[in-house]
């Protein structure tokens, strides 16, 4: 049976949704469709491809991911299916698949050339849909398109390292339902530039000079629950992607307040670690 993700700026309100759903089930009555997000920030290119690159790998080899986030066809924004990292990519050329592919570059692309044969101004249930019908059925992507080497180039913010290897400035990359905030800090960087030195992750006028692995790391279990300090506690982690995130533990953005709100952040804003100079 085949799989086919959707991932859309749609929202939940109207019936995009519902009706790409329709029009997959009546391409493919024997499918499994799986919602990974309809709630990203309207043409958030940099928001879906954080979701996108953190939820696809959970999926079994051959799925084929439609992204519908900035879709609409014109001269600027071609329609490409995309084979990476044995998984199938429906989108337009609009750079999200670039800021997927800093690591794992793509097997085969092509540029979706079946619009003369579909009268649409909804491709996403017209043309990406026809094109994952095609792949489920294993058709090959040369049949819907034109084999192209090249793909839009959308820069991906990265975090800046100064000469003297002492401080990393980041950015807020994506705020999640909870209002915790993640950043483009990978552990991976920080402990190579890091090498071991204390720290100090600075946000405005907040400082945390301590990374946990789980939220409930910053809470001391050893003193009785009425003693402790638990709500409204700030702390950092390394969340299950690999990224300095910040949050506030057991937050509410509708009540208490997330990390966003509470340390006055949005998508962008700065992110500084500062290590302690090499002796």
């Amino acid at each position: 049976m085949a799989i086919i993700t959707l991932t859309t700026d749609f929202g939940e309100k109207d019936h995009f949704v519902g009706a790409v759903k329709g029009a997959i089930y009546s391409e493919l009555e024997d499918v499994k469709i799986v919602d990974i997000s309809h709630l990203i920030s309207p043409f958030h290119l940099h928001e879906a491809a954080y979701i996108i690159q953190n939820a696809y790998k959970s999926f079994p080899n051959g799925t084929i991911h439609i992204i519908g986030v900035d879709s609409e066809l014109n001269p600027e924004n071609k329609h490409i299916a995309v084979y990476m990292d044995k998984h199938y990519f429906i989108c337009a050329d609009n750079g999200i698949i670039s800021m997927l592919t800093a690591e794992i570059k793509p097997e085969k692309i092509v540029e979706i050339n079946i619009h003369d044969r579909i009268l649409s101004n909804f491709p996403v249930l017209d043309v990406f849909v026809k094109v994952a019908g095609h792949i489920a059925r294993g058709g090959t992507l040369e049949v819907v398109g034109k084999p192209i080497s090249e793909i839009k180039e959308t820069t991906k913010i990265r975090p800046i390292v100064n000469k003297n290897e002492n401080q990393i400035i980041g950015n807020v990359i994506y705020i999640d339902n909870y209002g915790n905030v993640i950043s483009n800090i990978s552990k991976k960087q920080f402990d190579k530039v890091g090498r071991g030195r204390k720290f100090v992750i600075g946000v405005r006028t907040t400082k945390i000079d301590k990374i946990h692995t789980n939220y409930s790391d910053a809470i001391n279990f050893d003193q009785p629950s009425d003693k402790r300090i638990e709500g409204g506690k700030k702390l950092a982690l390394w969340n299950s992607s690999g990224y300095l995130e910040l949050a506030i533990y057991k937050s509410n953005p509708s009540s208490v307040g997330g990390a966003s709100t509470l340390f006055g952040l949005n998508f962008l804003d700065s992110i500084t670690v500062n290590f302690e100079p090499e002796s």
